[in-house]
């Protein structure tokens, strides 16, 4: 989409795709600024190393980070870093073309990860964990020769959620991804800018802005991807319950470790009625009332294309 269009001569439909455009970009742009403001995602001076895999989630953060780079009241830097991991059919000019044509700094760094998962990994088995190591420690190399303070990754809201499901169901934790965190050497800052976004506006946006999307070839075409069965399961919760989805991510921000199980968290050998009130303390005989949200209440703020002007 061409956002440069002279309004006058564009069509009724073509001035309503363009109000819903713009709509959602402030929406998006609004999120995005939302998550660096609540996890002081991005200080003065920052290098950030914006983590570019050719797909919709990546090409949009990078998007929004250079928009509010031109607008933001600090001062950052940004460099896009491609992993090139040697998957057979990879198109190899086509990011170096497109991140030249935006006049950003870039580095396209070439590791044959593919080859060492594939001779790894037993058929049948999801390549997802050790090619997702790999590619960290490889990333984390690069971010400290490039001087980065920051490592931008293109997670969204729903990759956050699944995360936690697939932690629950097969790891036997409640663990999701972070929007900040500090790597376990303590040495790099990793930030998820669009922890708040939801993956829908993400296609729609990526899909206006016709970025080159460049399909990965090795976790894309795995049978049975538990991660996969499990964003399903949310996108059916999305359509059928309206704003189920954001509630579960509101729980994640608003955890009460009293009302979970685990000791390292809360003191439940030494808990003794004391006598003194507290607000953590059990509402059994409290009243609470539990409904769905209001749909009106949920599209409203929205972009309209959410509210019935695109198909999910």
């Amino acid at each position: 989409m061409n956002t440069t269009t002279d309004h006058a001569a564009l069509s009724d439909a073509d001035k309503k795709a363009q109000f819903n455009f713009n709509k959602l970009t402030k929406w998006l742009r609004h999120a995005v600024g939302d998550a660096i403001n609540d996890f002081n995602m991005i200080e003065p001076g920052d290098r950030v190393m914006v983590c570019l895999s050719g797909g919709k989630d990546s090409y949009t953060m990078l998007d929004i980070l250079l928009g509010l780079q031109r607008s933001a009241p600090i001062d950052f830097s940004i460099v896009a870093v491609n992993l090139d991991q040697k998957q057979p059919g990879f198109p190899g000019h086509v990011l170096p073309e497109y991140l030249a044509s935006l006049g950003v700094e870039y580095r396209i760094v070439e590791e044959d990860t593919y080859s060492i998962v594939k001779r790894v990994v037993p058929d049948g088995k999801t390549t997802c964990g050790l090619c997702s190591r790999l590619r960290r420690g490889i990333l984390y190399r690069v971010a400290d020769e490039l001087g980065a303070t920051k490592i931008a990754l293109g997670h969204h809201r729903e990759d956050i959620l699944e995360t936690l499901f697939l932690n629950m169901f097969h790891g036997g934790k409640l663990k999701a991804m972070p929007p900040k965190l500090v790597s376990d050497d303590g040495r790099h800052v990793v930030i998820r800018p669009l922890a708040y976004c939801r993956e829908k506006d993400i296609v729609r946006y990526a899909e206006a802005r016709q970025f080159p999307i460049i399909p990965c070839n090795l976790c894309g075409s795995q049978p049975n991807l538990q991660r996969q069965v499990i964003g399903d399961m949310i996108a059916d919760w999305d359509k059928r319950f309206p704003g189920r989805v954001e509630n579960m991510f509101r729980a994640l921000q608003n955890v009460v470790p009293t009302h979970l199980a685990d000791t390292s968290l809360y003191d439940f050998v030494g808990a003794r009625a004391d006598g003194v009130a507290r607000e953590d303390g059990d509402k059994a005989f409290d009243s609470e009332t539990f409904s769905e949200p209001n749909r009106i209440n949920i599209l409203a703020n929205r972009p309209d294309d959410v509210a019935g002007c695109g198909a999910d």
